[in-house]
């Protein structure tokens, strides 16, 4: 007879966790299965994909689902809200993106300069076709493209600039953009939109971590204890001036448990730990840790 070791029981207890922790969040709302349909019927309708993902998490906010619908078509992938993240990073994540193929562009989507930062890119990007057609004696007047992306990426936003006006329902919550039109931009670009759309399920669990992190899926699909477990650990790997910059208290030689219990008491909020874990999550989501990105390239190669 097998006696079953705590090394045993910690394994055990840990699979369970991951399986309930994954269960928790395979979420796919119906309207996300219609959005994945629209996207299918209405590829063919443009001339290129501009697939938008958050410049914090260049890999873990692309849609796997998508880039496989999309396929051999051209993409533009936009690195949005490139004012937050760590943009040396940034700088290496485009060129890895461009030695794939793809053409890129990092932008805050806020900014008055992105129509005219797209509309170059998108010309750029179809300029053989353009020539092509051109000898052909067709003469293309407006390039259209759709706009696809996971929830909180900041579509909305860049639908609004690019449009001109507010067209999109924005705000920090995922999932809050609706419907489906088309939209001029100027006369060089038409724009599809499609609503955010997240995949069926998460395979790796710190892709998740790094969602909920961000605010890309809502705060009640996962634990925010984990999530703040998470940020803590991240912070002190690559960012741990900046963490110890904003919380000056923290004790950066103690695990992250530990950490969270002793900040909780030195902030004077007694046994209110999710306090403490909403406090952390939003000083991270607003910046003030400064900029920062949670995909690293030697995730690529499996150094991570």
């Amino acid at each position: 007879m097998r006696i079953i070791e705590n090394s045993d029981i910690m394994k055990m207890l840990e699979y369970c966790k991951k399986e309930v922790f994954m269960a928790t969040i395979q979420w796919f709302p119906g309207h996300m299965s219609k959005a994945r349909r629209q996207v299918q019927e209405n590829i063919k309708f443009v001339d290129f994909v501009t697939i938008l993902v958050d410049a914090r998490l260049p890999l873990s906010s692309q849609n796997p689902m998508l880039t496989k619908i999309v396929g051999e078509k051209p993409k533009l992938l936009i690195l949005n809200k490139g004012d937050l993240a760590d943009s040396d990073l940034t700088k290496e994540w485009r060129r890895y993106f461009e030695s794939q193929g793809i053409k890129t562009l990092a932008i805050n989507s806020k900014e008055q300069s992105t129509v005219k930062k797209v509309t170059e890119a998108a010309k750029s990007l179809m300029k053989e076709k353009i020539a092509r057609q051109k000898e052909r004696g067709i003469q293309i007047e407006t390039l259209r493209t759709m706009i696809i992306g996971i929830p909180n990426a900041g579509k909305s936003t860049l639908m609004n600039r690019l449009a001109g006006k507010k067209i999109a329902v924005t705000g920090n919550k995922p999932g809050v953009t609706k419907g489906q039109q088309w939209l001029k931009s100027n006369r060089d670009l038409e724009i599809l939109d499609t609503p955010g759309i997240l995949w069926p399920k998460f395979e790796d669990e710190k892709v998740a971590l790094k969602l909920a992190l961000t605010g890309a899926i809502k705060d009640d699909l996962l634990p925010m204890d984990e999530v703040t477990i998470f940020g803590i650990n991240y912070f002190k790997e690559h960012y741990p001036k900046e963490l110890q910059e904003r919380f000056k208290q923290m004790d950066l030689e103690e695990e992250a448990p530990e950490i969270i219990m002793d900040m909780t008491q030195k902030l004077g909020f007694r046994d209110d730990y999710d306090r403490f874990y909403r406090l952390f999550i939003k000083d991270i989501r607003d910046g003030k840790l400064g900029r920062y990105t949670l995909d690293t390239l030697g995730e690529i190669h499996g150094n991570n």
